[in-house]
């Protein structure tokens, strides 16, 4: 009966980070994350960077998940990755590595992708877009940035609005009024690669979501929808549509 109960719930890879744990590398994820996942129905299964090198258990994983989860994180992407040079602070290797990897195979087996801040920014990057490395040194855009003396609740409080495209995933999900969202990033989508629709902008014209086309749920956002998901509407429909989208993935396996 608890098998039963078990394989009813959708299994949702979730990215992990490189950490300093002490003297001791570690692999880790923000409790947030999980806790949505969790809250909207879905079994949160950690990905480690070992799959990046290992296709062979990066394959056995990927037949056995049902979604994708690409979280936030305090690193950014080598710039080498969308076609720059020079070096950027607190990188993560292994997890460039699979994350690319992740969300190819999730592209050629269409199954569910959700990509939040840096997860939206490895997707801007592996559909052939670029980043702004430093939003705030362009002169293009306004501030985007939290500010960290701040009380938690205060960084994530939403900080502009964003204005859906019609007819668009996120405008299905959470309808194409005018949305408020929360703002703690300092790098965003310079451009978008093929394949790619734009589903978000803020004021400033910056992209904070985009989908990947002739994909039943490929979506990314550049906010934190995983704060308090369950208490505000929009996080709500998001985490709720990608775990409905993956219970979908999960029968058509099933049945194939």
């Amino acid at each position: 009966m608890s098998m039963v109960y078990i394989f009813n719930k959708p299994w949702v890879g979730v990215i992990l980070c490189q950490q300093q744990l002490g003297p001791h590398p570690g692999l880790t994820v923000q409790q947030k994350y999980l806790d949505a996942i969790v809250a909207a129905g879905a079994v949160p299964v950690p990905l480690v960077h070992q799959l990046g090198v290992d296709e062979q258990s990066l394959d056995a994983m990927l037949a056995r998940l049902d979604g994708i989860l690409l979280t936030g994180s305090y690193s950014n992407m080598e710039p080498h990755h969308y076609g720059e040079t020079g070096e950027e602070a607190h990188t993560d290797k292994g997890r460039d590595r699979l994350s690319l990897r992740l969300i190819a195979a999730a592209q050629t087996m269409k199954m569910p992708l959700f990509g939040i801040c840096r997860g939206f920014q490895e997707m801007v990057v592996a559909s052939g877009g670029s980043l702004h490395r430093r939003l705030h040194e362009t002169g293009l855009f306004a501030e985007h940035r939290e500010n960290k003396e701040l009380p938690l609740e205060q960084q994530y409080a939403p900080a502009h609005s964003i204005t859906p495209v019609a007819g668009g995933v996120l405008a299905r999900l959470a309808g194409d009024a005018e949305l408020n969202v929360n703002s703690l990033h300092m790098q965003g989508a310079k451009s978008t690669g093929p394949g790619v629709q734009v589903e978000a902008t803020a004021p400033d014209g910056l992209v904070e979501a985009i989908s990947f086309v002739n994909h039943p749920f490929a979506l990314g956002v550049q906010w934190h929808p995983e704060w308090q998901s369950r208490e505000n509407p929009l996080s709500r429909a998001l985490f709720d549509g990608f775990v409905a989208a993956c219970h979908d993935y999960a029968g058509q396996r099933s049945r194939g």
